[in-house]
């Protein structure tokens, strides 16, 4: 298997963990939808220095990975290849800020390395909870619950046709290097038999995108998907709910980890 059929199988994986039948799994995509994106906005909401005051939160993408029997290596891999991003955002903030908050084990700790750590602490778990959310739901699942809650059909159309372009797109790549392969296999392509790889994949991808539209507009085709749509909510769903949010507002009212602190250290009072 090359490479890219590797990662087009890693592609894959997560609506594959989707289709087992777990407690996750049987939640409305509704529910998990609302929790999730109400879960990233109160993870976004917290300051710059309030690193201490995440560590509540990671109980919502833990639990639900736990309900769906979400392995943590597939989704620690998926989080570490999208931190470039993430680092490149924080990168700056230990130079930017040098003024010490707390003392660490004899070294001072700046405000600057403080918010580094918040920014991909907050990254860390607006992704991992994504990135539950599809693997406990499904995409497609996850566009239905979009447009039952009314998101935009063309924006839900776009989302769908997106991710399931990417595994014809990786089909296409996956060609073109094996067809290569087969023709040179001696090493690596250089500069010039590499653009010149990318110019074709550019082109038979073009080509495959339009006999892709041919054939849905060949099927009655009329710019909305038919997404398959979860039945009603249950009590389960009501109390996955509750408990989400009476999750985030304890995390965003009260500094939980302070408490413990004053609990722990009989300065409760």
């Amino acid at each position: 298997m090359s490479r890219i059929d590797a990662a087009l199988a890693h592609l894959g994986s997560l609506d594959e963990l989707a289709a087992r039948d777990t407690p996750a799994a049987r939640l409305d995509a509704r529910a998990k939808v609302v929790a999730t994106v109400a879960f990233v906005a109160v993870v976004a909401s917290f300051g710059r220095l309030e690193l201490f005051r995440l560590a509540p939160l990671a109980l919502y993408p833990l639990a639900l990975a736990a309900l769906g029997d979400v392995p943590f290596r597939p989704l620690a891999l998926r989080i570490a290849l999208a931190s470039p991003f993430a680092l490149g955002v924080a990168a700056l903030e230990p130079f930017l800020d040098r003024v010490t908050v707390f003392v660490l084990g004899g070294h001072a700790v700046t405000g600057g390395v403080l918010a580094f750590a918040t920014i991909l602490a907050k990254f860390a778990l607006s992704l991992g909870a994504a990135l539950v959310l599809v693997a406990t739901t499904g995409f497609d699942a996850v566009c239905a619950a979009l447009e039952r809650l009314g998101a935009p059909r063309v924006l839900v159309a776009q989302l769908a046709l997106t991710y399931r372009y990417l595994f014809v797109l990786a089909d296409e790549a996956a060609r073109t290097v094996r067809g290569y392969e087969l023709r040179a296999p001696a090493g690596r392509p250089d500069l010039r038999t590499a653009t010149a790889l990318i110019g074709q994949l550019l082109v038979r991808a073009l080509a495959r995108a339009e006999r892709v539209h041919a054939a849905m507009r060949c099927r009655g085709f009329d710019g909305r998907l038919r997404l398959r749509r979860s039945a009603r909510p249950g009590g389960h769903d009501l109390a996955f709910a509750l408990g989400v949010a009476a999750l985030l507002v304890v995390a965003r009212a009260v500094d939980v980890p302070r408490v413990l602190e004053g609990v722990l250290t009989g300065r409760g009072g």
